[in-house]
């Protein structure tokens, strides 16, 4: 996967050390109520399209462009869903915190096309078949159909599993 010329020169700097990183996802619905999934090209896991907000970007445009790239899909942001941050580790001992926002979305145009690279698949799929999404995707899906907005972990109160699972991006 490509990685952000940002992170590059931060991980120049402080090597494999704790990152705090900005983070945006998609829940995209198409007009039938299912979502759009990609099987991610780093793990092959399918997951909702997300990643890191530019420098300078809103989270909303970040979230918007992240399925564009991902999927070929144009979507628009219906309402901001919810915001979390969560740890991960990644395989060569990079370790980041993301601050995740996430929006529901509706698809407005476009083809289902991967990227190839950080997208190997694109679908759509009924909430009922969707085996397999982490808890992390869950809680978004979750909180993304339930049609409120602004999900977030109370204060004092134990996290849900989802936000301390280290692998669950």
């Amino acid at each position: 996967m490509p990685v952000s010329p940002y992170i590059v020169a931060l991980r120049e700097h402080i090597g494999h050390d704790l990152l705090l990183l900005p983070s945006a996802t998609a829940v995209v619905f198409d007009d039938g109520g299912r979502v759009l999934l990609i099987r991610r090209g780093d793990n092959g896991r399918w997951s909702l399209p997300s990643g890191m907000i530019d420098p300078g970007e809103q989270p909303a445009d970040a979230a918007v462009r992240e399925v564009l790239e991902e999927t070929g899909i144009v979507a628009e942001v219906d309402v901001l869903a919810g915001v979390a941050t969560h740890p991960v580790e990644y395989p060569n001992g990079d370790v980041c915190e993301y601050m995740n926002v996430w929006f529901r979305c509706r698809a407005v145009g476009g083809t289902p096309t991967a990227d190839g690279d950080e997208s190997l698949e694109v679908g759509w799929f009924a909430r009922d078949a969707l085996a397999g999404l982490d808890e992390w995707g869950e809680l978004r899906l979750r909180t993304a159909a339930g049609g409120r907005s602004g999900w977030f972990q109370p204060a004092g109160a134990a996290p849900h599993p989802a936000l301390t699972r280290p692998d669950a991006l």
